[in-house]
């Protein structure tokens, strides 16, 4: 996208994670493992809910679409990280750095509308179960979807209105693997309180109301359970526990930032590297592992592949 500002930087410096050639190397390794486990879980989950009729509900049609987002985030900042391992220059180029703050905050903001949207799913499930498959139809679970996207990409565009035109004079480095929008607003050539107050306001209040919804619903979701005596409130509390790993994963490395979005630690720069890099693993590990349809869907996959093979 071209800027309209008289800036005279046309690329970012990014300092990456370390200097030293052989740790570098290491975190090639690990972070190469831990993305491509992210993409091929993500696409697993979704391969499988769709091959499968019995898996052919709201819960796991949100489900699918979160892998969707995980595996849109994957790809939004880590691939560029891989690269850099191996770069003595990591630079980035200006529109590049502003199409990947977009796309961050975009699948962000959709993934935290997702989760509430999930953590109404169950609400519904457990709390008004008989009137769970009138509430919970496929018209509503792709108004969520369309929502969720819809929010991310507000979300996405308001922070960017006010970045795009910000005047860039140098210096040009961005003290991260990627292109973090409150390192990048600081390297204006202007006072920026005003636009890092908007940006602390945007992100904070979606994150946080985003949060306290979740929670609470959770709070009564978890009453309602431990109130049961029946069978299937085992089954709700597993499947709930997932729910609020994921949350509390998810949420607390981002609620973090926006404490002290501008005033950064030196050891903020590994939770970035949490939250934008293993994050998206989160969604295939908890819901798989831990998840018993799941599971059985994989083993059914398996054998029909298995059989075909041999036939």
């Amino acid at each position: 996208m071209a800027h309209t500002n008289q800036s005279n930087v046309s690329e970012f410096v990014l300092l990456g994670l370390s200097n030293s050639w052989g740790l570098q190397l290491l975190l090639f390794v690990i972070f190469s493992m831990v993305y491509a486990m992210s993409v091929l879980g993500n696409v697993m989950i979704i391969v499988i809910i769709y091959s499968d009729s019995h898996l052919n509900s709201p819960m796991y049609f949100l489900i699918s679409n979160l892998s969707f987002i995980d595996i849109c985030q994957s790809n939004s900042a880590t691939p560029k990280m891989l690269v850099d391992f191996f770069a003595e220059h990591k630079t980035i180029s200006f529109e590049g750095c502003m199409a990947q703050i977009f796309l961050l905050h975009n699948f962000v903001g959709s993934e935290m509308m997702l989760l509430v949207a999930m953590g109404y799913d169950r609400f519904i499930a457990i709390c008004k179960p008989l009137h769970y498959s009138r509430i919970m139809n496929r018209r509503l679970c792709v108004i969520f979807v369309s929502v969720s996207w819809a929010v991310g990409i507000l979300h996405s565009v308001s922070h960017l209105v006010f970045t795009v035109d910000l005047p860039f004079c140098g210096p040009n480095e961005v003290d991260s693997f990627y292109c973090d929008l409150p390192l990048v607003i600081k390297l204006a050539c202007m006072d920026t309180y005003s636009v890092e107050i908007m940006t602390l306001t945007n992100s904070g209040l979606i994150s946080l109301s985003c949060f306290l919804v979740l929670i609470i619903s959770y709070v009564i979701i978890l009453i309602t359970v431990l109130n049961r005596s029946s069978s299937g409130s085992s089954k709700a509390l597993s499947t709930l526990t997932a729910h609020i790993t994921v949350v509390i994963l998810f949420f607390g490395p981002c609620l973090y930032f926006y404490i002290w979005p501008f005033s950064r630690l030196s050891v903020d720069k590994f939770i970035s590297v949490f939250y934008t890099i293993c994050t998206p693993v989160l969604n295939p590990i908890i819901y798989s592992l831990r998840n018993e349809d799941v599971k059985s869907a994989m083993r059914k996959l398996r054998s029909s592949h298995v059989n075909s093979c041999k036939n």
